[in-house]
């Protein structure tokens, strides 16, 4: 290896043996450092020129208020929903649907996400789905690994497929070509999808009970994929959405005449309610009867509506907003300035009629940042689903006003983290063909030559490891797979789709992706814990990706 490719491996091997180690750092030391050691490196070994480097460093900074504006979000209409008592309505009515916990987690942890992902992006199913589990009694740190593993596989088509249309929109691709890349990664994430769920499971309840449960598990899981790879076939803009909803509305159906459950539901790992409220990892499982437990009322038809009411609200105005032939989406991400100012050598800060907030010419540079204030899932829909429920609820303003500073408490260090992270992400992909990703995922391909198909997919984890997006991962390493590709004299669309498979699956270790489940949750300091435990899973992930594309 070069000098320069190990100066790009450091920081990376750095920050891992910091979150991994015994006694672990959390994230918001371990990303500030990590990107503050990253910058004396782009500065000393790969001399950047320094004005670049800062306008890096800014639209890092900027870039994050993103994630942690959605964080915020789903924070505040989740706390508002608790205060509200809402979410005890949501936890009582799922568990009359069904007592079981594999059909619980199936639905909330399985099926729904993917709808939302299909929807909307941005991490939003794990900020949504992971206080729902909480809610009905599973332990925090366990929901978030099996969260973070379930939300892989519509990845490749979240936020209406933009990380297939437009995340190798740089690489000259063919409507055909697109539509093959859809179609091999949707068959690639479906047969994983037969194995890596299982595991996510695993986290939460025994493999006793998942063996007995396992007919409602295909069941769920045959409802959601039959329809994801069907709908590849025709358009790669909606596999996930439709699957998400044929697979929702068919695990509720499932569940509530009990096919493919065991007559006596048994308890989580940990046992709900009755546990710490992290759960032990490293625990025996509990295998108690649900029958034991303290009897849950059933809600009243009216108090379930009344309860759902802002998750309804948040799901329909994402799905109008983000399906681009209703034209609200045109409307809430407008360019057109309606304000434009100089700021010097800052650059010039314009805001448009849809409220875009962008920064051009940072330092004097190329470097731009852009903030899509109503598009972007926070105060819309977050924060207005927030205000419906305290009006619907009657909520006090001394209780509102006590969420508010909850929220704000919860999200200071997942927004330092955060930061960190994002000035680590940019410094590290500055410089083009010269940047420390391409030469790791040079060197990658160096080592592994004709066998790089069964490697493919972890570059694609690479990147979505570094930037937590999937559309980031190709398009930052998209034409390094086409080139490798046809260097190697490998299928174009099974690389390409083997790198959209990798920025799925390394969706579930993405430094963000982890700081946000964390943060929903207040986990505390557990993401070198879930990091560790989620890389034998992304591996394994990986390895049958990879198998399928020498099939392929």
């Amino acid at each position: 290896m070069t000098l320069t490719t190990l100066a790009a491996l450091f920081p990376l091997v750095l920050l891992i043996v910091l979150m991994t180690k015994k006694n672990a750092w959390p994230s918001a030391k371990a990303l500030p450092l990590t990107a503050l050691v990253t910058y004396g490196l782009v500065l000393v070994v790969f001399r950047f020129d320094s004005g670049d480097i800062h306008a890096r460093i800014l639209t890092g900074a900027l870039t994050a208020l993103t994630p942690i504006s959605i964080i915020w979000g789903a924070i505040f209409l989740f706390k508002t929903m608790d205060a509200s008592g809402a979410m005890d309505v949501i936890r009582r009515w799922l568990y009359g649907v069904s007592r079981n916990h594999v059909a619980q987690l199936m639905i909330v942890g399985w099926a729904f996400p993917f709808l939302l992902e299909g929807a909307s992006g941005f991490g939003t199913p794990v900020a949504i789905a992971a206080p729902i589990l909480v809610g009905l009694g599973f332990p925090p740190l366990r929901v978030a690994l099996l969260v973070l593993v379930m939300n892989t596989a519509p990845v490749s088509f979240g936020a209406v497929g933009t990380p297939t249309w437009f995340g190798f929109s740089a690489i000259d691709l063919s409507s055909i070509e697109i539509l093959e890349i859809g179609i091999k990664s949707a068959w690639i994430h479906s047969i994983a999808s037969l194995v890596v769920p299982l595991i996510g499971l695993s986290f939460v309840v025994s493999w006793k009970t998942i063996r007995r449960n396992m007919g409602y598990i295909l069941l769920s899981l045959g409802a959601t994929l039959i329809p994801f790879i069907l709908v590849a076939y025709w358009n790669y803009e909606f596999p996930a959405l439709v699957g998400g909803v044929t697979g929702t509305l068919a695990s509720v159906f499932f569940a509530q005449r009990g096919w493919g459950l065991e007559k006596t539901a048994r308890a989580v790992r940990g046992n709900p309610g009755k546990q710490d409220t992290q759960g032990n990892l490293d625990g025996q499982n509990s295998e108690v009867p649900r029958g034991l437990e303290p009897e849950i009322v059933a809600p009243r038809a009216g108090e379930v509506g009344k309860a759902l009411l802002p998750l309804g609200i948040t799901l329909a105005i994402l799905v109008v907003t983000r399906i681009p032939v209703l034209g609200i989406k045109a409307w809430l991400t407008g360019l057109e300035p309606s304000l434009d100012i100089g700021l010097g050598s800052l650059g010039r800060l314009s805001v448009s009629a849809s409220l875009v907030v962008g920064l051009q010419g940072i330092f004097g540079t190329l470097e731009s940042w852009s903030h899509q204030l109503l598009y972007v899932p926070s105060i819309i829909p977050f924060g207005f689903a927030s205000v419906v429920t305290a009006l619907v609820y009657a909520m006090k303003g001394r209780t509102y006003a006590g969420v508010w500073h909850s929220t704000l408490d919860q999200i200071r260090n997942p927004a330092i983290a955060l930061v960190g992270a994002l000035i680590f992400v940019e410094l590290l992909t500055m410089g083009g063909d010269a940047s420390g990703v391409v030469l790791l995922g040079q060197a990658l391909a160096g080592i592994t030559g004709r066998l790089w198909t069964l490697f493919a997919s972890f570059l694609g984890a690479l990147g979505a490891f570094f930037s937590g997006s999937n559309t980031i991962s190709n398009l930052t390493f998209g034409a390094i797979q086409d080139s490798i590709a046809a260097n190697l004299g490998l299928s174009r669309t099974t690389t390409l789709a083997l790198q959209s498979v990798g920025g799925a699956m390394g969706h579930m270790v993405a430094l963000h992706s982890i700081v946000a489940v964390c943060s929903v949750l207040n986990l505390g300091d557990q993401e070198g814990t879930i990091l560790k435990r989620l890389v034998p899973v992304l591996v394994l992930y990986g390895l049958v990706a990879g198998l399928l594309g020498l099939v392929l």
